[in-house]
């Protein structure tokens, strides 16, 4: 029977006037993979910072088992900014120590890309202090797996980390033994870690069981029984579910859930997209050429990032774009909007792009547009224009399409300045599509939205005409709203890939494993005019050294225990003393050896 680790009886949290939880009671047991999810502002963070004991509930009382080993990831880290990441996440350990540990290897790559951290400068031994949020985030996720708990609880573990590390981080927490509570709207990352979901709405915590394909599926059957009003969510969650079946039927791993039932429920349902038909509108939109690209070089300051790249994006093209960071996937963006803006008078460095005459194009960039304060979000989206026409003879007002993107009747009156960085992303996207644009690119636009937000925004770009380019790391929103895939490999080429995301991980692995180095390597650069010969027998003799290294470590801790339960016999302590001092010589000398090995390996 399954360990209980943590109890919430009849808790309630309130802020204000606003009853965030009230009167929830939960469990997390031994095994347990449990996804958090709901609207942004309705309580996930404050449910799992109280589960953690981070923040006090305002009546109820939550328990831990005793002796209770909890990790938690917060949206705000607390660590030393004069410190270096060496220090944060490796400690005191000597090089060969976490070297030779597979576990701290794997996170290490994982997180970082490989051992020697490409992309910080000075490595293990950079200053945290200037890096960006990002960065600092990645080193306390590495900081917090290196360690072993019991219970992981998680706020958005997958910000800041590009599909390679989201896929990393979903295979490292299946093999790991500990319990999981985990905050994400990346969707994906649900289906792949979690066997249960916690759905926060209105103050009360709805539990379901399997990932967030089961949980899509038994939310909108339990809507349907309860013939809920909310018509309009319903319709969403049975067109998201028509997609799960039909798209990608694999992710409904739960044999528990009839699929029979799960075919009835969205027989009316039509297909997310009418391709042929989109595609029809946006030629009669957008003429035969929106951008040609012919032997491109794309930069970035000094640096080339694209070479000799010949690509046409057509009418109609919903194009996923992936790859590495660094490879140029916004920098490409840039230098095709700067030729639309003007024309095709602004090239790129090297190379032509054509732009066609009827491009109207709007860019979602990661910068959220400053708006004054005081405005109101009806009058933010009524400054573009009143009204909407979103093809196939669909119009919407600015009120409805505000309706669409969640802002309510009462939220349409509340003054930019108060919206959550969420919102304004909201909002920003909003403006861009009452512009009636025919080219969409979006650049990262699934950052702060919630899961519902995301559905909506889903459904809206179903069914738009035109061209359209997404970055994004969120890879259900890729495989939901674009059609093909390519990347940026870091090889200076654009690369079609036919079986998607699959595919680029699948590249992607090959290549990191013919770069990455052994440990040994990794530790320092090899010696120029070593023969490959030479460098595998050191690599041998470096596992030698590292065995004994091992072995003289075991005997330090075992004299170290002898001399303290021998305190008071100063005679033995002196002998003990003599033999640790011979073993803490023997050991610097492997050290030595070591180093030197690591050199020519």
């Amino acid at each position: 029977m399954a360990v209980n680790l943590v109890n919430v009886e009849n808790v309630s949290k309130v802020y204000g006037t606003r009853a965030l939880l009230d009167g929830v009671s939960l469990g997390v047991s031994e095994g347990d993979r449990i996804g958090v999810v709901g609207r942004n502002g309705d309580g996930k963070t404050t449910l799992i910072r109280m589960l953690a004991k981070l923040e006090e509930a305002d009546t109820g009382r939550i328990t831990h088992s005793g002796g209770l080993r909890l990790g938690v990831l917060t949206q705000h880290d607390s660590l030393d900014p004069k410190a270096t990441i060496r220090h944060e996440v490796i400690g005191v350990m000597a090089d060969h120590e976490w070297a030779g540990s597979a576990k701290i290897r794997d996170v290490l790559t994982g997180l970082f890309g490989g051992l020697d951290l490409p992309g910080f400068e000075q490595g293990l031994d950079t200053v945290i202090g200037p890096l960006s949020g990002g960065e600092r985030r990645r080193i306390a996720l590495a900081k917090l797996l290196i360690d072993d708990q019991d219970l992981l609880v998680l706020d958005e573990p997958t910000n800041h980390l590009d599909v390679e590390g989201i896929a990393w981080l979903a295979k490292h927490l299946q093999e790991r033994r500990s319990a999981l509570v985990c905050v994400t709207h990346d969707r994906w990352f649900l289906d792949q870690v979690c066997t249960r979901m916690w759905d926060v709405q209105r103050g009360d915590v709805h539990e379901y069981e399997g990932g967030y394909s089961d949980y899509v599926f038994a939310r909108a059957e339990r809507e349907r029984r309860a013939a809920t009003e909310e018509t309009k969510r319903q319709n969403l969650m049975r067109k998201e579910l028509a997609w799960l079946r039909r798209g990608a039927p694999a992710r409904t791993s739960k044999p528990r859930y009839r699929i029979e039932a799960a075919n009835e429920l969205i027989a009316d349902v039509p297909p997310p997209r009418d391709t042929s038909e989109l595609m029809k509108f946006a030629n009669a939109r957008l003429g035969k050429t929106v951008f040609d690209l012919e032997d491109v070089t794309v930069t970035a300051g000094p640096k080339e990032l694209l070479k000799h790249l010949t690509w046409q994006l057509g009418p109609g093209d919903r194009i996923g774009l992936v790859g590495v960071n660094g490879a140029g996937k916004t920098s490409l963006l840039r230098a095709l909007a700067d030729a639309a803006v003007t024309q095709g008078e602004t090239q790129p460095a090297a190379g032509s792009v054509t732009v066609g005459k009827t491009v109207r194009l709007a860019y979602l960039s990661q910068d959220v547009t400053e708006l004054p304060g005081s405005l109101r979000v009806l009058e933010a989206v009524q400054q573009i224009r009143d009204r909407v026409d979103l093809g196939k003879g669909r119009e919407m007002t600015a009120g409805q399409l505000c309706e669409q993107f969640g802002f309510t009747k009462e939220k349409q009156w509340t003054p930019v300045g108060d919206l959550s960085g969420g919102e304004r992303r909201r909002l920003q996207l909003l403006r861009l599509l009452m512009d009636e644009p025919n080219v969409l690119f979006l650049d990262e636009p699934t950052n702060d939205l919630d899961i519902e937000t995301l559905t909506q925004l889903e459904d809206l770009l179903d069914g738009w005409p035109g061209s359209m380019v997404v970055i994004s790391h969120d890879r259900f929103f890729i495989e939901r709203t674009t059609d093909k895939t390519l990347a940026l490999l870091g090889d200076k080429t654009l690369r079609m890939l036919p079986r998607g995301i699959d595919e680029y991980l699948e590249r992607r692995r090959k290549m990191i494993e013919a770069a990455v180095p052994t440990p040994a390597a990794a530790a320092a650069p090899q010696k120029p005019g070593v023969s490959a010969a030479d460098a595998r027998a050191a690599k041998k003799e470096l596992q030698k050294v590292e065995r004994q290294l091992d072995k003289v470590s075991d005997k330090e801790a075992k004299l170290h225990a002898k001399i303290a339960d021998n305190a008071t016999d100063f005679e033995l302590v002196a002998k003990l003393d003599a033999e640790l001092r011979e073993l803490v010589g023997e050991r610097e000398e492997l050290e030595m050896r070591w180093l030197e090995l690591a050199e020519d390996a």
